[in-house]
């Protein structure tokens, strides 16, 4: 074997690691994160979580991606661990896909099928239809689906280069003799568990060996043990990822290094037992590309059946190395109130990290509805618990929105969608409002304050009018707020004639105060607090307006504020005109 062989094959191994990396991203992008997102929500069930973490794990190519964030629910809080182990079981299953696919490329026949189901011939119509969809595709569904296309085929040419270029070893004594040393179990083992741990994907490293097996010279006694080695080393990226985690997510990672660990010391001490009373006769014998898919797959669908119904095992086993301490069962409100599904493990999957971001952002939209409802409580009733409750909701708000922000800053380093660009867009708008909501609040308790420490209070008409004004804010919030939660054009058409009205409203009521001053009905110094809070309403009203625009903007792909305001708000709107008709009668000043 000369050195221009030994470069054919380091260049096959390049392509083929590269076409695995296009691929498994090209398949996250496709699935938008919605995968990841069932797997977080159908979790419950143990047997599901097993079918749903082989599933996943066969559609994005990768156990490791796949443990990696599970580490990431659990840290989160999202997924139990209890429910971690069934999805790990089932990711070690779903792996196993990845070594029939490139099991392919030992398929031999004259026949016409046969021929067609080598990756010689497939692949090149795979790379052909791939760029074509690359080049002129537009839409962003058909640009991730010719990076499957092109990932698949790359990762097939390089497995083709490889095998090609280790055939001439069989006539290499020392590569022999090498592989020879490798069928001692416990080295075979190791060196598959290093190796896999040094390029951290399961996957690879089977396609690697299955790639070596067309020497002709790799023989079952060789190939078993590194194949157990390699379940092994898949671990290292999730007890990587759960460095910095919280503990319940390093017994995630832990389950999954001992399930492995469990299973494969199992493995080898029953067959290794069984051989030497039995001496099977297959071990001498060279191994084959389908013959290492075969094992790979047996192995882990045994070690499930097996495993499954004491699985509780693994989840003990990771308490024992990692107990409970008694600040982790401390559960006290402002821990439930972490952000802590802002994980850095999602930045992978856009559309997870997204959708938690999502999720986070109605949180916050709640916490700022929940401060500006208690704060306008306080006007009619003050007491200090109440207003130091604002306060406290009004700064975990602003605590969210910091959050929010560096973590969607991240998101967007990352390739995106179209969606997901334009969610990303919705969030970044609204968190800011939201965050304005919460300021509000704490402006209506600061006067509701001065109302108590004064003893002053608003007469019995001013008491009614601003009855009906909070009565129309509480609406548009809480409407405001639904909107952004459902994403509900409709409803969002709603927001922007209730705020005109609210509008109407703060200029009436200011006029009204002014007709009771000059009768001496009412004093200036209670006019200033009722102009404070009736301001604070109408700008509370602004950033719902904002948040209902935001949405209705994007889907109309019209990202001018005013202008698009001023064409849904138009006298000409006749719906519009008719709302404003509507809601003036029903929000009517007594």
């Amino acid at each position: 074997m000369d050195i221009f062989s030994i470069l054919t094959m380091i260049g096959g191994l390049a392509l083929f690691l590269y076409g695995m990396e296009v691929l498994g991203d090209g398949l996250k992008k496709a699935s938008g994160g919605k995968l990841e997102m069932i797997l977080e929500k159908l979790t419950s069930n143990k047997l599901m979580a097993v079918l749903l973490g082989a599933g996943v794990t066969a559609v994005i190519q990768s156990s490791s991606a796949t443990t990696v964030m599970v580490v990431g629910f659990v840290n989160s809080g999202i997924m139990k661990l209890s429910q971690a182990v069934g999805v790990i079981l089932g990711a070690n299953v779903g792996t196993t896909i990845t070594a029939w696919l490139l099991s392919l490329t030992g398929v031999e026949g004259s026949n016409f099928v046969l021929q067609l189901l080598k990756p010689s011939s497939f692949s090149p119509i795979l790379a052909i239809v791939g760029v074509a969809l690359l080049t002129m595709g537009k839409k962003e569904r058909q640009k991730d689906t010719a990076a499957i296309m092109l990932g698949f085929a790359v990762l097939m040419f390089g497995m083709e280069t490889m095998s090609g270029a280790v055939k001439p070893l069989a006539g290499v004594p020392e590569f022999t003799n090498i592989l020879l040393m490798f069928s001692n179990p416990v080295l075979g083992m190791l060196v598959g568990l290093v190796f896999t741990a040094i390029i951290q994907s399961s996957s690879a490293s089977i396609g690697i060996l299955q790639a070596l097996c067309a020497s002709g010279v790799v023989s079952y006694s060789t190939a078993i043990p590194i194949i157990m080695g390699q379940n092994v080393g898949t671990c290292v990226t999730a007890l990587i990822s759960s460095a910095g985690a919280n503990k319940n997510a390093k017994r995630a990672a832990l389950i999954h290094l001992y399930y492995n660990i469990i299973k494969t010391v199992a493995f080898m001490a029953i067959f290794y037992a069984l051989n030497a009373v039995l001496q099977f006769s297959f071990m001498d014998k060279a191994a084959t590309a389908l013959g290492v898919a075969i094992i790979h797959t047996s192995f882990n669908v045994a070690a499930v059946i097996v495993i499954f119904p004491i699985s509780s095992i693994l989840e003990k086993l990771a308490y024992m190395t990692i107990p409970i301490s008694e600040k982790e069962m401390e559960d006290t409100e402002s821990e439930k109130r972490e952000i802590q599904i802002l994980d850095a493990r999602f930045l992978n999957t856009p559309g997870l990290a997204l959708e938690h971001c999502k999720n986070a952002a109605v949180d916050m939209a709640g916490y700022a509805r929940e401060a500006l409802f208690l704060a306008i409580q306080l006007i009619d009733k003050y007491n200090e618990k109440a207003a130091g409750k604002v306060i406290e909701l009004e700064e975990l708000v602003d605590h969210y929105e910091d959050e929010l922000g560096s973590y969607l800053v991240k998101v967007s380093s990352k390739h995106l969608t179209e969606k997901d660009s334009q969610g990303l867009s919705v969030l970044l708008h609204c968190i800011g409002d939201f965050e304005r909501i919460s300021d509000h609040a704490i402006n209506i308790m600061e006067s509701a304050k001065e109302m108590h420490e004064k003893e002053l209070s608003f007469s019995k008409k001013a008491e009614e009018e601003l009855a009906v004004f909070t009565g129309a804010v509480k609406d548009i919030v809480n409407t405001s707020l639904l909107v952004f939660q459902e994403e509900d054009l409709k409803l969002a058409g709603m927001i922007e004639p209730l705020e005109e009205v609210i509008d109407y409203l703060n200029s009436e009521v200011k006029k009204r105060h002014i007709k009771r001053l000059r009768k001496g009905k009412c004093t200036i110094e209670m006019g200033f607090i009722l102009s404070d809070l009736t301001t604070n309403f109408e700008r509370v009203s602004d950033h719902c307006s904002n948040i209902a625009l935001c949405l209705l903007q994007l889907n109309e792909e019209n990202f001018e504020t005013h202008e698009y305001q001023d064409s849904i708000s138009g006298k000409d709107n006749v719906a519009f005109v008719a709302e404003v008709k509507r809601l003036s009668e029903h929000y009517r000043l007594p």
